[in-house]
């Protein structure tokens, strides 16, 4: 049986406190920074080919050019009403950073290049002011994208906020309840069709579905792609489908056994979906998926994912060269820039 323990971050470098609690920002040390939290297995050295999403380049602003980070996922809180073991978020953070804290981060994010901000969790629509936070960065220019359980999105929400977001992505587990229930609570497929159907209504607002390919729903793959490419045909919107092989790394124990999906499985079921669909799909491996994101976790701290480990580079706000603290770290900037291309609006400059 894989499985990997809790960790907690160390309270100093080379020190690490009892690995069977989780990270919580408000209930533990804060780590050093070059610090790494450690899972165990370390991460593969070499990265597959990035595949990108038709129809996706980012087009840069008239005498502009992209910084080296260009996309930044905010986790503004651990709040979710989900429970997904295969979940690599932000868990356990009590205490995130509050609206004024939250703001300075976004005001930072076109200093430092970032032309994308992805609010995230947990679930960021569990934040209260997470609307005041889409507003503000729309407002600056920046691309806003945000990643929701689905089932807490509502039409007040949209007709307030919607124009001030880019895209919206939700979960989809299964084509029906029954496979979807086996990773996500009851109820979350019909909220996550419901929430598609509003989403329907605001056709400037960019819709991606991602789904987590596991064990429990490998041999569904197909049938969630048809499910997507129906409701797709009868909107607007520009629709994206992620497909992710699931990812060895979490924030708590997890029998990795009963989720994982082999490479060559992955790859049968994405080579299928392909010659089936008239989605733009991007199918994204673990490799693909290793070292690529910069991540802004709920107690302000800059993360940058790799293997099973997440590299701590200190608090966001303190980080005066981006580019010299991403340097400190494993993140893979070429694949990183080619991920980029995958979806975009431009708004910037």
């Amino acid at each position: 049986m894989i499985k990997v323990p809790r960790f907690a971050a160390p309270a100093t470098a080379g020190h690490w406190l009892s690995p069977t609690r989780r990270l919580a920002a408000g209930d533990i040390d804060r780590p050093s920074q070059g610090d790494t939290l450690c899972l165990g297995k370390q991460s593969r050295e070499e990265a597959a080919d990035m595949v990108e999403e038709a129809g996706g380049a980012v087009r840069e602003p008239a005498g502009q050019r992209l910084g080296k980070i260009v996309s930044v996922d905010f986790h503004v809180t651990s709040a979710c009403t989900q429970d997904c073991a295969y979940c690599w978020g932000s868990l356990g953070f009590r205490r995130p950073v509050a609206t004024s804290h939250a703001l300075r981060i976004i005001d930072r994010l076109p200093r430092h290049g970032i032309r994308r901000v992805v609010f995230t969790g947990g679930d960021p629509l569990l934040r209260g002011d997470i609307g005041q936070l889409i507003r503000h960065a729309s407002e600056l220019g920046l691309e806003v994208a945000v990643s929701t359980t689905g089932d807490q999105l509502t039409e007040g929400f949209l007709a307030t906020y919607g124009r001030y977001m880019d895209l919206v992505s939700v979960p989809l587990d299964g084509s029906c309840e029954a496979v979807s229930g086996q990773t996500k609570r009851p109820g979350h497929f019909s909220a996550v069709m419901a929430a598609l159907t509003l989403l329907g209504r605001y056709p400037r607002i960019d819709v991606k579905v991602g789904t987590a390919v596991t064990r429990k729903n490998l041999h569904d793959v197909p049938g969630m792609a048809r499910l997507v490419d129906e409701w797709a045909k009868g909107v607007e919107n520009r629709v994206f489908y992620n497909f992710f092989q699931t990812f060895p790394r979490a924030m708590r124990p997890v029998d990795w056994e009963a989720f994982l999906v082999k490479d060559d499985e992955f790859a049968a079921v994405c080579e299928a979906v392909a010659a089936d669909t008239s989605l733009r799909v991007n199918f994204l491996s673990t490799d693909t998926l290793d070292r690529l994101y910069a991540l802004i976790f709920p107690d302000g701290g800059l993360y940058v994912p790799s293997g099973d480990r997440y590299h701590y580079l200190g608090p966001f706000l303190e980080i005066d060269d981006l580019d010299a603290a991403i340097e400190r770290s494993e993140f893979d900037w070429a694949k990183h820039e080619i991920h980029s291309r995958g979806w975009s609006r431009s708004k910037v400059g």
